[in-house]
């Protein structure tokens, strides 16, 4: 079992309270969320780029397939940008959703892909790579920065503060992946490849964390607001010392699994015995074996909300794995995603499997 930190952590859910949150539940089943048209987070919420049209068309198909969550990445320069406007294009997203019967966890801040966000304009993605645009929030250089502090509390608390009791939002997703370092290496060629693994491979094991104090004063600044909604984090990788913070800090229990389905029910075993809710914030990557057929039943039986990776092919490339090289044609089977821009299955049978299991029989329509 993965112990939890040692000691309460001040103002962290009693069981107690987090069992009775999850009673009051439906099965959650949803996706991470990122518009076809949107490279990254910067793209989905500045205000030049802010879609609504297509983030209310596709979550209307996430509707049809019976989801009644989604997760969406948030980012702290464009909050930084223009503060009210981008709390005014957070409110308009929750709204969508919440039309469609869907509530939404935002993500506040992550460590995956380049570490040096910039407002403004996004590149075009580079063709064939997963992610090619993906931004961290802050990014290393801010997170460390005590000059950054104020800015990022400020962050963190105008948006909780914004929707604290609002019950639009499911929960707040603090920090996504904290210490994952590896995922820009992973698409070069294998001799670049290697030494920058062995580097984040370093930074995550062997040496301090660096984004961990960050991840620590985020659950502290969001839990002065008193948030109604849980608070928490995923884990995300076997790392014990880390695992234990991650689990400790938050109210729900969350993780992340792309594993085949033995290793997917013995991380449920595992995490069951902390008696507090579970939320898998992502799965199903086909090519890793982790797939709706075989996961959705079991999330179901065990009482598990899931939100796969990914429902609309886009800009974010997510079709191709972490480990394409750039300029791939389509891959005959895709790593992430579940739907084509004109609405259309990349597999049918697929489809019906996700909305057996949420009970929705609705065509997906444009």
């Amino acid at each position: 079992m993965l112990r939890a930190v040692d000691g309460p952590v001040p103002g962290r859910w009693p069981r107690e309270r987090a069992a009775a949150w999850g009673r009051a539940q439906p099965w959650i089943a949803g996706c991470s969320f990122v518009p076809s048209t949107a490279v990254n987070q910067l793209e989905m919420w500045q205000a030049d780029t802010f879609d609504l049209p297509t983030i209310g068309r596709e979550l209307s198909w996430a509707a049809g397939l019976g989801m009644n969550a989604v997760r969406v990445f948030l980012h702290d320069l464009a909050w930084r940008a223009d503060p009210a406007g981008f709390l005014g294009r957070l409110d308009r997203f929750l709204s969508a959703a919440a039309r469609l019967g869907i509530r939404t966890m935002p993500v506040l801040f992550d460590d995956c892909w380049h570490p040096n966000p910039a407002p403004g304009p996004q590149a075009d993605p580079v063709p064939g790579v997963h992610n090619s645009r993906w931004v961290q929030s802050p990014g290393v250089k801010a997170a460390v920065d005590p000059a950054c502090e104020d800015r990022l509390r400020g962050y963190v608390q105008d948006v909780i503060a914004a929707h604290r009791s609002d019950d639009r939002v499911l929960a707040w997703d603090l920090y996504n992946e904290v210490g994952n370092f590896f995922l820009p290496a992973m698409s070069l060629p294998p001799l670049r490849m290697a030494p920058r693994l062995a580097v984040a491979a370093i930074r995550l094991y062997l040496e301090p964390i660096p984004t961990r104090p960050l991840l620590r004063r985020a659950f502290a600044w969001a839990r002065e607001v008193e948030p109604s909604q849980p608070l928490t984090t995923s884990v995300w990788i076997d790392h014990a010392r880390l695992n234990r913070e991650l689990v400790g800090l938050s109210d729900i229990v969350s993780f992340h699994d792309y594993h085949p389905l033995p290793d997917l029910e013995a991380r449920i075993r595992e995490l069951h015995q902390h008696g507090r809710p579970l939320l898998c914030t992502e799965f199903m990557a086909r090519t890793s074996g982790s797939r709706f057929q075989t996961h959705l039943p079991v999330f179901k039986r065990e009482g598990v909300g899931c939100l796969c990776w990914g429902l609309v092919s886009g800009k974010t490339q997510t079709i191709w794995s972490w480990k394409d090289r750039a300029g791939g044609d389509e891959p005959a089977v895709w790593f992430h995603d579940i739907l084509r821009p004109d609405s259309t299955a990349f597999d049918d049978e697929e489809v019906e499997a996700i909305r057996r299991e949420t009970r929705v029989d609705a065509p997906v329509r444009p």
